[in-house]
């Protein structure tokens, strides 16, 4: 589990997250929604240790982030175990598919890469539906691919924490529904702390065990989806109309209506 108690983080003298608290449990998809320049990526940059804490604590198991950037030996013991995968994700290097997802053992490989290491990257591959790239470039394969790619790097890495910003952004419908529900199989089986940055609230209601709502820098909601996403909510956070129905396993639809007034201001 993750814990964040009251933290605040401060870019180019702006507060963008402020007295935030939450806990995230494993084993569960917690989903970030919020309108632009809200603090959705500041917060998976802090989590990661990217950036610092002005005020407040992290928590992951007996490790803790405080105040002040980490560096060193502190940074590297915090991110054991944690896989980042940022928005801006392109990958012009002269390597072929494999060679990039066998790179996500970096700090355990040799000069020789044996066949277990190897054996473990294709089955990643496989496991994204892209094992037919191995051999090609990474260089020549479109956005969408290339975010496959990343993923399976960042599940070679075996992380306890899995971070992912706009993993989908990407990718066709058909592949966004692929890779959430291998992040969801995978998320369940190796009992991660999965935090995933949305912009597609249906998608994050379908997805989500956890549904973090952001806006402001602070959170407005956390819970179930069928819990806390009501039109009132969705109004307030971005400025729309919306009329929320269901689909038939329960989980929230948010079908927009309009700008609202307050939207338009």
């Amino acid at each position: 589990m993750i814990a964040l108690n009251g933290i605040q983080v401060q870019r180019g003298g702006r507060t963008i997250i402020n007295g935030l608290s939450t806990s995230l449990a494993a084993g569960q998809i917690h989903v970030i929604i919020g309108p632009n320049g809200t603090g959705k990526t500041t917060l998976l940059g802090a989590l990661f240790g990217e950036l610092p804490l002005a005020t407040g604590t992290i928590r992951c198991g007996e490790r803790e982030l405080t105040a002040g950037k980490p560096r060193g030996k502190t940074l590297q013991q915090w991110r054991d175990g944690i896989a980042y995968l940022p928005q801006d994700s392109t990958a012009d290097i002269g390597l072929t598919v494999l060679e990039v997802v066998v790179l996500g053992r970096l700090g355990r490989l040799s000069l020789h890469i044996d066949d277990e290491t190897l054996d473990a990257a294709m089955q990643r591959l496989e496991q994204a539906g892209i094992g037919h790239l191995a051999e090609r470039d990474i260089a020549s394969l479109s956005g969408g691919q290339r975010q496959m790619v990343l993923f399976a790097q960042v599940m070679m890495r075996e992380p306890e924490v899995m971070l992912l910003d706009e993993p989908v952004s990407a990718l066709d419908l058909k592949h966004q529904l692929a890779l959430l529900n291998l992040v969801r199989r995978e998320t369940r089986a190796r009992n991660w702390v999965t935090v995933i940055v949305l912009h597609d609230l249906n998608l994050a209601c379908q997805y989500a065990d956890n549904l973090l709502v952001v806006a402001g820098g602070q959170l407005q909601a956390a819970g179930r989806p069928r819990e806390v996403i009501n039109a009132q909510l969705i109004g307030d956070t971005y400025g729309v109309e919306v009329e929320i129905l269901h689909d038939r396993a329960g989980n929230p639809v948010v079908q927009p209506l309009g700008i609202s007034a307050q939207g338009d201001a």
